[in-house]
């Protein structure tokens, strides 16, 4: 196998059949077919009914194809329709993700409810603790009124017999903004006003209802017209190959690319620019200085912390820097980032120089799909590569690591770390308007760095040692 198996099987079957029907010369038409190759009606299905599983195939596929299923007016309209449309259209899609109300509808509200080990005790703690007397004992039982219940717990803590549970939806769970909810309809709904593109609801979700807008079409099309295609492959990337840098360079330019550039390189250039700006604030007298690595956590600070605006560094991210120099160098160059990161997708549709993005998972589908065995690639050096400084950004801490080398003794530098954005994370950064513990706040929007990131394959504490082993040979870039 190419990379470790990724869990949702299904996803990935299909992303290899989009492939290889779009690499054929009946790709409209093989499009429609897959569902039906997939869910045969005399095979297994996982839903009631096969023609359920089907439906719930076309939308990802749909999705595969960069729509949104929101947007779907006719539901007679075939897959080969949505094809014919992604390979003429010319803009990149948005919004970055797409429900499929199909695939969201075995989630109840969240609530709290009373289980069959309640004993109905004398005591009535639960009774008791509740604010808004929603729960009262009916037949020996506790009984948890949900028109009445407001949610907070007391209850469930109260319970001597801890038979009172709390059942939530994974995906609101998950999201540490309020971005996702369900609707009257039972289905989630992302208000993309509160959306930061963490990615975290579609990681959480157990029946894969929520899918990013992907982008591979865009990218096959390009190929399939001969364009130049440079690949932005992110740091975190080694840790998502069973070889070695050289091998995996190989196989991208055997799969398509024309050249191969590691982010790392823009990242060098991000740890001495925001160095640079780090000195230079706290010489002004700023009482600290937040790091701007993370498209999550920007997208966080403009829509809900906009007071934290002023102490975010204005050095642009790694994959700006990395898409510029590609552009500068190669003006012809189509750019592609190729990374973990969700929340990528929409800083490269703001970014000019950065074409489409693609996910690790993507990749590994690209790969599959065109039957090429990265451990049996050869090995060729990328045309851009970066030192251990940038290599080690995508893990928690590694972008402070970075920035205090630069540094150097030039200032000193206090660092504290948010290592992942959830509701706890959150509020400690709005305590740090108030009083910031240190002078330099590094922030990453996934808990462990990029190398978590909702997109990846490899899980973040076995990527973590296998870029520590890149990095101990990594030569550096600061000099001496």
């Amino acid at each position: 196998m190419y990379f470790k198996n990724y869990s949702d099987t299904t996803h990935f079957e299909l992303m290899v059949r989009l492939i290889r029907a779009f690499d054929s010369e009946t790709f409209e038409e093989t499009t429609n077919r897959i569902p039906i190759e997939m869910r045969p009606r005399d095979g297994h299905h996982t839903r009631c009914c096969v023609y359920r599983d089907r439906a719930i195939l076309k939308y990802r596929l749909m999705a595969l194809m960069g729509h949104a299923i929101e947007d779907e007016a006719d539901e007679a309209t075939p897959l080969s329709r949505y094809a014919q449309e992604s390979l003429t259209r010319t803009q990149v899609p948005d919004p970055v993700l797409t429900v499929i109300d199909e695939a969201c509808n075995g989630c109840v509200k969240t609530r709290y409810e009373a289980t069959n080990a309640c004993r109905g005790c004398l005591a009535q703690a639960c009774v008791d603790v509740c604010p808004k007397d929603a729960v009262t004992l009916v037949n020996g039982k506790s009984v948890i009124d949900p028109d009445r219940c407001i949610k907070c717990g007391k209850c469930m803590n109260a319970c001597p017999y801890h038979a009172i549970v709390h059942i939530p939806i994974p995906c609101e769970e998950a999201c540490p903004t309020g971005a996702i909810s369900k609707m009257s309809n039972s289905k989630e709904t992302i208000d993309y006003s509160k959306c930061i593109f963490c990615g975290k609801c579609m990681a959480a979700c157990p029946f894969n209802a929520i899918l990013e807008r992907s982008q591979l079409v865009d990218v096959i099309q390009k190929m399939r017209n001969g364009a130049k295609i440079s690949a932005l492959i992110a740091p975190a990337i080694v840790a998502e190959t069973p070889s070695t840098m050289g091998q995996l360079t190989g196989a991208l330019k055997a799969a398509g690319f024309h050249r191969v550039v590691e982010v790392a390189a823009g990242a060098d250039k991000t740890a001495a620019l925001e160095a640079e700006e780090f000195v230079e604030r706290m010489e002004k007298g700023a009482p600290f200085m937040t790091s701007s690595c993370c498209p999550a956590y920007t997208e966080l600070v403009e829509k809900h912390l906009p007071a934290m605006g002023v102490y975010v560094s204005d050095t642009r991210t790694p994959m700006h820097y990395t898409a510029q120099m590609e552009k500068e160098a190669q003006p012809e160059s189509v750019t592609v980032f190729i990374g973990p990161c969700v929340a990528k997708r929409k800083e490269a549709s703001d970014d000019p120089f950065v074409d489409h993005v693609l996910t690790f998972q993507e990749l590994r589908a690209l790969f599959a799909a065109r039957s090429i065995d990265i451990s049996e690639s050869t090995e060729e050096q990328s045309d851009v590569i970066g030192y251990s400084e940038g290599r080690g950004f995508p893990i928690s801490g590694g972008v402070t690591d970075g920035i205090k080398a630069q540094v150097g003794e030039k200032e000193a530098l206090t660092p504290i770390a948010i290592n992942g954005l959830d509701r706890k994370s959150v509020k400690a950064l709005k305590g740090f308007l108030t009083k910031c513990p240190g002078n330099f706040v590094e922030i990453m929007g996934c808990e462990g760095g990029c190398i978590a990131g909702p997109a990846g394959v490899v899980p973040g504490n076995k990527a973590a040692r296998k870029l520590a082993k890149l990095l101990k040979e990594s030569p550096s870039g600061i000099k001496e």
